[in-house]
């Protein structure tokens, strides 16, 4: 069962630094402007302090060949103590790589607010083979750096999640949402993407109220990180809520079958309390992913385990935090989401 060290809140004024350590494009002189206006928002809408580690900045052809410089600058964000956050700048395919050089004890002794989704379940693995919560979802090209501002829900739960010790409470699924795909080009700087109506939480199956530890990540980043000395301990998944979702790849149907098949041969259905999936991206396959969910969980024998779908994180946007080993709680009766504790620990 999980039991992770919180770290501590943030507030107006503390330091926070950003990394790349999956595609280092917040570099390339042509989005470069996208990263100033995440930023921006950061220092602006939060309060806070950002710096760049020594790597951030450096380029895509840089970055993807240096996978230690990528860890240097984690390790040394870790280690600094006047960094109090740490903001993943956005996912990629390949974090993984940076596993050989990770100091877990660094991260240990250290915890501090991590952010980031999709490639990042790297990150937050990180984190939690080294015993501290996590943060999934935000990162600074995505979503501090959404054209004209920020996602009224995506700033509320950033609020609610990091600068708050008070617990969570109940996180509705966002009334709008969007995949549009707006070319980070300059010219586009001031162009609105375009949101849709959003539907709600849909019960797959179950029919009791289930609390549990959260744990899960992208998919398709579990999928690679498996085998690895990073995948999680088994047992740490016992009376878990587990969370998925999946990426702009948008997997196709055989592929969510098999990647949930395995889960079952893990025997990981057989430990958790729940689970929990995230909108697919542009909705794409959304019926034909419920009916892969309910079709394996049959198979191991679980049509009763609780599932929750279309919930507000993953590659929409807007999305909430979800802070690894959080003890929450999926109701079937409404249905609904709720984080019963806080993501932050308070200190004077």
């Amino acid at each position: 069962m999980l039991n992770l060290i919180k770290p501590p809140m943030l507030k107006p004024g503390d330091t926070v630094a950003t990394v790349s350590s999956s595609w280092g494009g917040a570099g390339d002189e042509e989005i470069n402007w996208r990263y100033f206006q995440g930023k921006e928002r950061l220092e602006k809408v939060f309060g806070l302090k950002v710096v760049e580690m020594p790597n951030t900045l450096k380029g895509t052809d840089y970055v993807y060949n240096h996978p230690e410089r990528r860890a240097e600058d984690l390790m040394q964000a870790f280690a600094d103590p006047s960094i109090k956050g740490i903001i993943s700048c956005i996912g990629g395919s390949d974090s993984i790589r940076l596993l050989p050089y990770i100091n877990f004890d660094v991260i240990r002794n250290n915890p501090k607010v991590v952010t980031g989704y999709s490639d990042s379940t790297v990150t937050h693995f990180f984190c939690l083979k080294a015993g501290i919560s996590s943060f999934y979802g935000l990162s600074l090209l995505n979503d501090f750096a959404e054209n004209i501002k920020m996602s009224d829900y995506t700033e509320q739960w950033a609020r609610k999640v990091l600068f708050s010790g008070a617990p969570i409470g109940e996180i509705p699924v966002s009334k709008e949402y969007t995949a549009q795909r707006l070319e980070w080009k300059i010219e586009n700087k001031n162009v609105a993407r375009k949101f849709e109506a959003n539907t709600d939480y849909e019960l797959l199956q179950g029919r009791e109220t289930v609390t549990g530890r959260l744990i899960g990540g992208c998919l398709e980043v579990m999928d690679m990180i498996k085998g690895t000395s990073l995948f999680p301990e088994l047992s740490d998944f016992d009376d878990a809520i587990l969370f998925l979702e999946t990426s702009e790849e948008m997997p196709p149907v055989w592929l969510l079958e098999d990647s949930l098949r395995s889960y079952g041969m893990m025997g990981i259905f057989n430990r958790i309390n729940g689970l929990i999936f995230g909108k697919p991206y542009k909705g794409k396959f959304y019926e034909e992913y419920k009916s892969v969910i309910r079709l394996i969980l049959a198979e191991f024998g679980k049509e009763n385990l609780p599932v929750l779908y279309n919930a507000s994180f993953g590659h929409n946007e807007p999305k909430c935090l979800l802070p690894y080993g959080a003890m929450a709680e999926i109701s079937c009766e409404k249905p609904g989401f709720a984080i019963l504790e806080s993501g932050v620990e308070v200190f004077s």
